[in-house]
């Protein structure tokens, strides 16, 4: 069997995602977590190592984007610099995953790894998840129920002169200057430095290793995303894709993301025989599981864990259904937009980051009220 591009592409992915995974589950990298230890605790460690993903992953697409090695002006999955500005779309989707990840007890890239950390509670949401986010992209149910509001909302920057959503070309607008990729270029090396002096200047963050180490892998894993769909070798496998009798799907300049890889993923069970439907996401997805799992044996670390009670199923199950719709809804998760969008600059991610972390700190709120209530 020949080894094409298409196959070193979805082989070079399944590999930065192991290591992905493994680091992930020896770090507690954990956006939810994040959340968690800011609201409940005052510790912004993780926070600030989530933040410092994004701002690795920005500089890698600065100095990609600067040197020409890619463009993600054009076509990229999900389409984050697009002029269509989903704003109602991007805060709703993001409140209902931020609510989810937190019944759940972890998002996307979480859930994977618990799984391989043996916690079937985990499983369990993988399954909803991918359901919904299945129902959501291969099925009728967005285009009925939520692309008629969704369009009504969107706001068509181009209308006004804006070509894109991107905060530079944003800022430009508003001006009154003309938007170019110079000045883009110079905003997000701005914000780059803005990341990281907030992040660095944290004792929480600086005396953490694995806060520097989850941070820095994610941020790396990102890069190399973009690098391999979006550079030379990508341009080949897009190539490869057009002339090939069975089309691979999300042949796309694209980086990590783990909503839209999850109903890939149940789609691809559905007919496991048509092998076109793994695509870049159905592989890092089993990669983070197959990295979080070696962690876990090696370490020791892995454990058998079930629910304690159907209130704690239940919360676990609302948690998934919650992800898998939102996430789709906004077009990705505390990786997918909140990571990889950020690297973009687009405001879209920007806004759904906010709406996650409003949504997961305020369900975390609402719970430990609620404890107090009944104590």
């Amino acid at each position: 069997m020949e080894f094409t591009i298409h196959n070193q592409v979805l082989t070079a992915v399944f590999v930065v995602a192991v290591i992905l995974g493994a680091v992930t589950g020896k770090t507690g990298f954990c956006a939810m977590g994040a959340v968690s230890d800011w609201v409940n605790i005052g510790d912004t460690g993780r926070m600030r190592a989530w933040v410092f993903a994004m701002a690795l992953a920005l500089a890698g697409v600065i100095a990609l984007e600067g040197t020409g090695v890619i463009n993600l002006y054009g076509e990229t999955f999900p389409p984050y610099r697009t002029a269509n500005f989903a704003w109602v779309r991007y805060l709703l989707g993001g409140v209902m995953f931020g609510i989810g990840m937190t019944l759940a007890s972890g998002c996307g890239n979480r859930t994977l790894v618990r799984i391989g950390g043996g916690n079937l509670k985990s499983l369990v949401v993988l399954v909803i998840f991918s359901i919904c986010a299945y129902l959501m992209l291969w099925t009728p149910l967005y285009e009925k129920a939520f692309l008629p509001w969704v369009s009504a909302t969107t706001i068509n920057l181009a209308q006004y002169g804006v070509p894109n959503q991107q905060v530079g070309t944003i800022l430009a607008g508003m001006v009154g200057l003309e938007a170019s990729r110079g000045f883009n270029l110079a905003v997000a090396v701005l914000v780059v430095i803005g990341m990281l002096v907030f992040v660095f200047r944290s004792v929480d963050f600086r005396g953490s290793f694995d806060n520097i180490l989850g941070g820095a892998v994610m941020g790396l894993a990102i890069i190399a995303g973009w690098y391999l769909t979006g550079g030379s070798i990508g341009a080949a496998w897009k190539e490869f894709a057009e002339l090939a009798t069975e089309v691979p799907i999300r042949v796309q300049t694209q980086s990590f993301t783990f909503v839209s890889p999850m109903g890939d993923a149940a789609r691809y069970l559905l007919d496991p025989a048509k092998l076109w439907l793994v695509s870049f996401g159905v592989m890092a997805l089993a990669g983070v599981i197959l990295g979080s799992s070696l962690h876990a044996i090696f370490s020791k670390s892995f454990r058998i864990e079930w629910f304690a009670s159907w209130k704690d199923f239940a919360n676990h199950a609302v948690g998934g259904a919650l992800m898998g719709i939102g996430g789709v809804l906004s077009m990705g998760c505390t990786i997918g937009q909140a990571i990889t969008g950020i690297s973009t600059l687009a405001i879209g991610s920007v806004l759904t980051f906010l709406a996650i972390v409003i949504g997961s700190a305020g369900t975390m709120k609402y719970q430990y009220w609620r404890i107090e209530r009944e104590a």
